[in-house]
């Protein structure tokens, strides 16, 4: 997927305006709060997904307007077409080549975005919650069933919950819990067999971009942690049988503590640089270029399992890592359309092709090369 205009009005404090990106990589650079994080998050919206930074639709209004009106055109599954998004009472309605769509989720596979924000470095820094929701998003774009299989996982999960709370007070609900029981691992073990294959897909990306970013100097492995040991090649029936029997084992526990203590919810992603533990050992900038290696990683699936290459948002990047992987990011990202958000305008002078954008107080002005 290319843009090849983006036009907002009344969006945050961005000023009405026009622009007309490159195709390769475009730099926004500006000093803090002039709105940089708002033009990439006015580019994600496109996804049919809410704000990356947790926003409630009625934030992304300007100030005294009453009303938000996005749009962007793009060369997207061998034809050109436009998208818009209007926010309307606090509400968001997307339109498709002018027809509207029942919900913006709609807009999900047919545009397509990857975002990188300092919020991002939680992958790493926080706790495993974190982790599985980047497996989760990341397999939402690709594989939309999943996203039901999640949903109905967490309806089930919750369920079973509230169960293990009333049965101290009603110990006759404890022979139903073996029906939950079927349902959570049966529905688990659905969401445990696309994680695992999609870690098996990112696995060998994320060490090749990784050495690329570090020049050959540090080595990236991920996997994937569950509650218990799967052995390879083990179907989705086997591991739903392991996850019954676990729950089972567990039963004792879960009613103890009032809660399912086994389960995808409570699995995470271990991930190493140099044989060490990244959340405990990495500096900010190994875990900055671990988490944009990630990020390039899911794109590159992305693009190769739907034949569409994704929008790279990368939002304040570049202040924490070196030259060389500065570089890397500016100038040996090939075929890729690139957004880069930075605060000093040195960075604009490492970009060998590309364009550049001024963010000012709102207004964004395409800067001419000297």
């Amino acid at each position: 997927m290319i843009i090849s205009k983006i036009s907002f009005a009344n969006y945050r404090n961005l000023l009405d305006n026009e622009i007309i990106p490159d195709k390769g990589i475009n730099i926004i650079y500006g000093k803090n709060a002039q709105g940089k994080t708002n033009l990439l998050e006015c580019i994600w919206l496109f996804n049919g997904v809410r704000s990356f930074r947790g926003s409630k639709d009625s934030d992304l209004v300007a100030f005294k307007k009453d009303f938000s009106k996005l749009q962007i055109t793009v060369f997207s599954q061998e034809r050109e077409q436009t998208a818009d998004i209007n926010i309307i009472n606090g509400k968001r309605e997307a339109y498709l080549n002018g027809v509207k769509l029942s919900a913006p989720s709609q807009l999900l596979g047919k545009m397509s975005s990857i975002v990188f924000s300092p919020e991002h470095l939680s992958l790493i820094k926080d706790g495993p919650a974190q982790r599985r929701k980047f497996l989760d998003s990341a397999l939402c774009q690709i594989m939309p069933r999943y996203a039901v299989i999640l949903s109905k996982y967490n309806k089930i999960l919750n369920q079973r919950n509230a169960l293990l709370k009333d049965i101290p007070y009603h110990r006759e609900l404890e022979e139903t819990l073996d029906i939950w029981d079927e349902k959570l691992a049966y529905t688990g073990a659905a969401l445990i067999f696309e994680r695992i294959k999609y870690i098996d897909l990112l696995k060998k990306k994320v060490r090749e971009y990784h050495r690329g970013i570090s020049e050959n100097k540090e080595d990236l492995k991920i996997k994937y942690s569950c509650c218990y040991k799967i052995p390879k090649g083990s179907t989705q029936n086997d591991i739903a049988e392991f996850l019954l029997n676990k729950l089972q084992k567990n039963k004792r526990d879960d009613l103890y503590l009032k809660y399912t203590t086994i389960g995808p919810h409570r699995d995470d992603i271990d991930i190493i640089i140099n044989d060490m533990k990244a959340r405990t050992f990495a500096s900010q900038g190994q875990q900055r270029s671990a988490v944009l290696s990630l990020k390039l990683s899911e794109a590159t699936i992305l693009d190769e399992i739907t034949g569409e290459k994704p929008v790279i948002l990368l939002d304040d990047v570049l202040s924490e890592l070196d030259t060389s992987r500065q570089d890397f990011l500016l100038n040996k990202i090939d075929g890729w359309q690139v957004f880069i958000t930075c605060c000093e305008k040195r960075f604009t002078k490492q970009l060998t092709n590309g364009k550049t954008f001024l963010l000012n107080n709102g207004s964004v002005t395409e800067e001419t090369k000297i």
